[in-house]
Parts: C-alpha cells; structure tokens; sequence
C-alpha cells in the first residue's frame, strides 16, 4: 500500500504537506518515487484537496530527501510564480525573510554555545561562497546513554533539542552551521558523528537523522496570505526520547502533547511536546 502524505493546510492557492523522511522532493538517476511526481497525479495519495481542472500541484520550496516536515505547494503556475519569488527572496536574505518563516526542530549532539545563538558562516555552494545565517535556540537536553535501557554508562556527551530557525536557505545549511559548531545532528550519515549514530543505531535508539521542518509561517502581509502551519513531529523522535528517559529515570518529566497526540493520514505522531520537555538533570 502506497504511504498517504498528509495535509496540513490548504486554501485556494497552496497547500502545506507533512513530507515523510526518506521521500526525495524531486526525481532524478535512481529515484524510484517522488514528491514531485506524486504531486503531478495526487489521487489517493494526498485524500480530498480541491484542485481546479487543469490545474496542478507545484512545488516552490524544497526539504532534504531526510528531513521531514512543512512543505508548501502551489496551485496552478500564477500561484507558484507568487511563492517562488517570496520563498527566493528570504532564502537569499532578502524582504521575503521577514514575510516566510520556517522553523525546525532539530536533536544535536553536544551543547551549543551561546545559548541563544545566530550561526553566520558562509557555506560553500558549487564552487561559490554564499553568505548563510542560521539562528536556534536550546529546549532541552541530556546526557547521551550506552545502554539507557538498563541505566547504562554515559556516551561522555550531552544532547540538545533545538529550535532553529533559517535566515537564508543555502544547501543542507543546517546540518553543515551545526557541524561547523561542534553539534552535529544525530542520525546525520553526511555531516555527523558517524561512530555516534552507529552506536545509537545499535542501541535502537536512532533510526534516522533527527531534523524535522516543524513551522512555516508566510505573514499575512502577502495579498491573500495568512499561513500558519505546524507539522507533527514523526515516531522516530519519540523512539530516541523513549531511549533516553529510560535511561535517566525521568519519565514523570514527560508532557503530552494534547490533541497533537493521535493519527493523522495514517501517519504516527511524536507523543510529547518538545517545547515543554525537560530533561536537563
């Protein structure tokens, strides 16, 4: 049975899909399926979404192939032309930054420091120095655990949860500002700590990497926007947090995430809330 991609939102002009981790948005050499593709014939993939005759889904932004979350499509070419020069403007750093946000969680080895925090190193881009700006802050975090289930030895390292949100939208720009400051994302297999990600995926505790577009935001400032969108976080989040607080005893610290906890298109969603997590001991 073919995955149902499920959707957040949607008026006459766009809808925002929850894109599953390992789903490449575009085709291309070896790709069996794609976003792009479901998206030129969505019956039966995408449930009841109103679509003029004619008239075709296109996308406008992208995610990583492994990274899941938020992801915008337009409705017709008008449309796309709109969001397209809205989306190019904030990922360059222009007026379209203050009128697109888009946030993502993020689980990190290490501590970032300051706390708060803007990362501003230029990322290389196909031979070419491009200026990128990455801003987080820190939810929550604890110790990394060998063998938590049992109250095992400590990995030597802590965790964070993190908010990030993209001041420019340079190619994998999170994963390389993160990397750069010693906080690479676990479950990382390009910019990570790849004995660090074995050794957690031995442990069952990482299934894949841990980043996830959590919010899109397009300011109502924009004629006839007003988009607002958070996606649920998927099952592989909450295996690592289950991992963990077996491993430090703190699972009276747990919060439900209320009415986010439940199915949604078939989809498992994360069952505490990452904003009201606290794990720090």
């Amino acid at each position: 049975m073919k995955q149902r991609i499920e959707v957040l939102f949607e008026n006459h002009e766009c809808v925002v899909l929850n894109k599953p981790a390992g789903l490449p948005v575009q085709g291309g050499r070896g790709v069996s399926s794609s976003l792009d593709a479901i998206l030129q014939d969505p019956r039966g993939r995408l449930g009841e979404i109103h679509l003029e005759k004619g008239t075709r889904l296109l996308l406008v932004h992208r995610l990583d192939k492994d990274t899941s979350g938020a992801l915008l499509a337009a409705k017709g070419h008008e449309a796309a032309a709109k969001f397209s020069a809205l989306f190019a403007s904030g990922e360059r750093g222009g007026q379209g930054a203050r009128e697109v946000q888009k946030r993502y969680l993020a689980v990190s080895a290490g501590r970032p420091s300051p706390e708060p925090g803007v990362i501003r190193t230029s990322l290389d881009i196909r031979g070419k120095s491009k200026t990128a700006e990455t801003s987080y802050a820190r939810l929550s975090g604890g110790p990394l655990l060998d063998d938590a289930a049992a109250g095992g030895r400590s990995y030597g390292l802590e965790f964070s949860v993190l908010e990030l949100e993209l001041g420019t939208g340079r190619m994998h720009q999170i994963r390389r500002h993160l990397q750069e400051i010693g906080c690479p994302i676990l479950g990382d297999d390009k910019y990570g700590d790849f004995a660090l990600n074995k050794a957690l995926r031995k442990q069952g505790a990482v299934k894949r990497l841990l980043l996830h577009a959590s919010r899109l935001v397009v300011s109502d400032t924009v004629p006839g926007c007003n988009i607002d969108v958070s996606a649920p976080l998927p099952e592989y989040f909450a295996r690592f947090f289950i991992h963990v607080l077996q491993g430090i005893g703190a699972q009276g610290d747990v919060v439900r995430a209320g009415d986010h906890e439940r199915h949604a298109g078939g989809i498992p969603v994360f069952p505490v809330d990452p904003y009201r997590l606290r794990l720090d001991q």
